[in-house]
């Protein structure tokens, strides 16, 4: 993409000299304004690449890594605030949120209103309406016609993907995530998190079962995926997470990558004559991050701007699509430089940062993989993580070491004179990355990007949540119908309604109703384009479930 390249790095070099010449504050505002002027152009098809847990350090040691301008260089158009609701710094879960139905969350919720609002600007939520879901952009561009996906290189069922295609008061929920991510209809899942499809559930679904009978190919390889010619796709290619991409090839080389799940996603969304959407999560930048592994978080990006390139090349030639790349918050704070350079920052050279990262073959994760249970393999581990030439103080301190890990990721940092401020999220502002019709531009909200989406689209999110998410209690009552949630059996709550001789049921998480009248035999079920939501406290669905129930 060469003359894309040019044109996105002269655009960038003119907003860095702006910068010297105008206040921040006037510029964002003049920003904001020009915004607002901005006709929405429509997108037929919108790919939207999270890279969890990235930070603009990361990007920085990527680009001296590779020796070369990465993909995500060249559409570099603006920031991103990340808090949430309640905290400067964001779970990735809120985070998710945030980016899908563009909605400030609380701390581990997916895809509904917060219950707790303390931070400053952050519009207060009506105390009936906490915990409420609220709908996503997969969902609207579902509603549209359009062909969808999701892709992680994490479990399929974890916060950044769910965020795009489910509603949970927890995170953590994976039985109702996973269920429904099934019933959302989604053409292409592809990640891991097989376990979740495959084990044996409280709720006794068999859900692997379901996306049989839902005409999906099923596959669990990287030759797989590739010779499917199937319009429905779910990969599941590893029990939780995949491979960092550095290890990929030596630990698990029947996985795909990110870029080749990716090209293969719009190779087959695209057949959709409406268009497409498309959510593509870099997982484990964050994992890396949390550990503190610079070149877990490294590689990994870099195979994250592989992905970023398949999108982006696609986009270039089609003309009618918006990408967008974004963190969904930072991690780590990790830093190109230490206490090593606390006198010597400014003649130490790129060598010094980059070379000791280039020895490793193998993040900390792949090489204590290799680790035999009595260390006699201590040395080789080290090497395979880059610590060759052990001095005598680094070879004691893996042989006393309590947290071999740990001790791995702090010799390696401290030999490329990276730092490291914490194991956990940070609040930093991120970069923003945008190409296409309507992309955004400047110091956006997280939650602009999900509006920015939803209009490119054709939708607005606020009118989809009053669509697809009314409360079922309220409006059969004012039906005149008896309700309750019948709980006989904790995991499989169920809506019933009854009226005279007529009585509907709405299991949780899917996207069928069934009416019986009278004596007859059987049930009249349909299936829908939307799945039901039970938060502990009320049971949601979709208007056209509430019509097709009177």
């Amino acid at each position: 993409m060469p003359g894309l390249k040019k044109k996105w790095l002269s655009a960038a070099l003119v907003g860095t000299l702006a910068l010297s010449s105008i206040s921040f504050a006037t510029m964002n505002a003049q920003a904001k304004e020009k915004e607002k002027d901005k006709k929405t152009e429509s997108a037929k098809n919108v790919i939207m690449l999270v890279m969890d847990g990235s930070s603009d350090n990361v990007s920085t040691i990527a680009r001296w890594y590779k020796g070369e301008s990465l993909a995500l260089d060249t559409i570099l158009t603006g920031a991103v605030r990340t808090y949430s609701a309640e905290s400067a710094v964001t779970d990735s879960a809120p985070a998710a949120t945030a980016l899908a139905t563009g909605n400030k969350s609380n701390s581990g919720y997916v895809g509904v209103l917060p219950s707790l609002v303390t931070t400053p600007g952050v519009e207060q939520v009506a105390k009936e309406d906490a915990f409420k879901p609220v709908a996503n952009v997969l969902e609207g561009a579902k509603r549209s016609g359009r062909a969808t996906g999701i892709i992680s290189t994490s479990e399929i069922q974890h916060a950044t993907p769910a965020g795009f295609s489910s509603h949970v008061t927890s995170r953590s929920n994976y039985d109702d995530i996973a269920e429904q991510q099934v019933y959302q209809n989604i053409d292409v899942v592809l990640g891991g998190g097989n376990d979740s499809l495959n084990k044996t559930r409280k709720d006794g679904d068999n859900l692997l079962e379901i996306i049989e009978d839902k005409k999906y190919d099923f596959v669990t390889t990287r030759d797989e995926l590739q010779s499917s010619k199937s319009k429905k796709i779910w990969g599941s290619f590893a029990p939780s997470s995949l491979a960092y991409e550095l290890d990929r090839e030596k630990t698990k080389p029947e996985e795909p990558s990110l870029a080749q799940m990716t090209e293969k996603a719009i190779n087959t969304l695209k057949q959709d004559k409406d268009g497409f959407f498309l959510m593509v999560e870099g997982s484990k930048i964050d994992w890396a991050a949390h550990a503190n592994d610079p070149i877990g978080m490294v590689t990994d990006f870099l195979e994250f701007d592989d992905a970023v390139a398949e999108a982006l090349e696609f986009a270039e030639k089609d003309g009618e699509t918006l990408v967008i790349a974004v963190t969904d918050h930072g991690n780590s704070g990790i830093t190109i430089g230490n206490t090593n350079t606390n006198s010597t920052y400014d003649k130490t050279p790129v060598s010094a940062y980059i070379d000791p990262l280039k020895e490793a073959t193998m993040t900390v994760e792949g090489a204590l993989s290799l680790l035999k249970k009595d260390k006699s393999n201590l040395v080789e581990v080290a090497e395979s993580y880059g610590l060759k030439d052990l001095t005598a103080d680094e070879l004691k301190a893996l042989q006393t070491s309590k947290n071999l890990g740990s001790t791995l990721v702090q010799l390696l940092s401290t030999r490329a004179n990276i730092g490291f401020t914490t194991g956990g999220h940070t609040g930093d502002d991120v970069f923003l990355y945008s190409y296409g019709p309507s992309n955004p531009t400047g110091l956006i909200e997280n939650t602009d990007i999900a509006h920015t989406m939803a209009s490119a689209m054709g939708f607005q999110l606020e009118d989809l949540t009053n669509d697809i998410f009314v409360d079922a209690k309220a409006e059969f009552e004012k039906l005149g119908y008896t309700v309750k949630i019948d709980a006989t059996d904790a995991n499989n709550p169920v809506f019933v309604a009854t009226k005279k001789t007529r009585t509907i049921t709405i299991p949780e998480n899917r996207n069928t109703v069934s009416i019986k009248i009278g004596n007859s035999k059987g049930n009249f079920t349909r299936e829908f384009n939307t799945v039901t939501v039970y938060n502990g406290d009320k049971f949601f669905i979709s208007e056209v479930m509430l019509k097709f129930a009177k």
